[in-house]
């Protein structure tokens, strides 16, 4: 067994998931101007360090994603976030792309950037405890999309930074998102993220990527939030599993599924099936941010001193998912 693979195992083992508290200062903004909380380094901390502190980090939670700026804080628990981290027995981890930026001759799709200096950011974050990178492409539905040069464009840029990210001693999370915006069809979501996951894989094999020592972050399969074409929760689970029994190479350890804009139940619900149903080797897990962290963010906004009752949000929220990733939550548990 890797190093690698061990780290992978470590994240995903147990109905362990992953935290995403990624959010780019903007994105962060946005998220606490909606609740009423002017967006400060000092705010974005308390939020952050106040989940980090929760119980439920030892029992359901495997890896953190941070993004820059909280990386390099020191909580008001007068440790490092990366130490506060660890404690938890969580893996620190760390979002390096840049963001999405429009793909050159085909202006409506999204290519990631951040492969520049990448090698020399991924040393520093190395040091400061981190073990684990999320790089994430983006991709959306229509007829024409997503076209031939933005799946190749993104699966190659992946393959690199999974690349750099391996030669650190890092485990790569490749997040190829499908958006659920649209009136697409849940067939189209299907076919269209199985293009997209098998290139990615295709393009990881050409840059021999040791695919023991990766996670893949997939969207689940989903009709459009515009379609009028809705399907059950027992279809987005068997879709999505066929899709990735159809995509996924089987040396890779585990699937830590985003939550895409779905409600914080319904990723639940979702994960909980696809366990259930589950006849793969993978692991089946959860990387979710606003689908742990919403409940929670409305609760502490009222009063950001109460960081018991935040925590118990949060807890609940994790305790349900690390069920879910087990095939053994349920309703009555949800609303005990």
């Amino acid at each position: 067994m890797s190093e690698l693979n061990k780290i992978a195992l470590k994240i995903l083992s147990n109905g362990k998931g992953i935290l995403a508290a990624d959010e780019s200062n903007g994105t962060m903004t946005k998220r606490l101007e909606s609740v009423n909380i002017q967006s400060s380094p000092e705010n974005r901390l308390i939020f952050r360090e106040t989940l980090f502190a929760a119980d439920s980090m030892k029992d359901c939670i495997g890896g953190v994603i941070l993004y820059d700026e909280t990386i390099n804080q020191t909580s008001n628990y007068r440790k490092t976030i990366p130490a506060m981290i660890s404690d938890t027995g969580a893996v620190t981890g760390i979002k390096v792309d840049t963001g999405a930026k429009d793909l050159a001759n085909s202006l409506e799709e999204k290519v990631t950037e951040g492969l520049d200096g990448l090698r020399e950011r991924l040393k520093r974050y190395y040091e400061l405890g981190a073990r684990f990178t999320k790089w994430r492409g983006v991709y959306s539905i229509s007829d024409k999309y997503p076209s031939k040069l933005a799946i190749n464009s993104n699966a190659h840029a992946l393959a690199r930074y999974s690349a750099l990210v391996q030669e650190c001693g890092m485990v790569p999370i490749v997040e190829p998102e499908v958006l659920m915006d649209g009136e697409h069809l849940a067939e189209d979501c299907l076919t269209k993220t199985s293009d997209v996951i098998q290139k990615c894989f295709e393009e990881l094999i050409v840059h021999k990527i040791d695919l023991t020592g990766t996670i893949l972050k997939p969207n689940m399969i989903l009709a459009g939030n515009k379609s009028k074409n809705k399907i059950s929760n027992e279809e987005v689970s068997s879709k999505t599993l066929e899709c990735l029994k159809k995509s996924v190479p089987s040396e890779v350890p585990g699937i830590a599924f985003l939550s895409g804009g779905q409600s914080e139940i319904e990723a639940t619900e979702n994960l909980n099936l696809i366990n259930k149903n589950n006849n793969t080797n993978f692991i089946m897990t959860y990387s979710y941010g606003r689908a742990l962290q919403q409940s929670a963010l409305k609760f502490w906004s009222k009063d950001i001193k109460d960081i018991k009752g935040t925590q118990n949000i949060f807890n609940h929220r994790a305790k349900m998912n690390t069920l879910a990733a087990q095939g053994k939550w349920s309703r009555e548990l949800e609303n005990k």
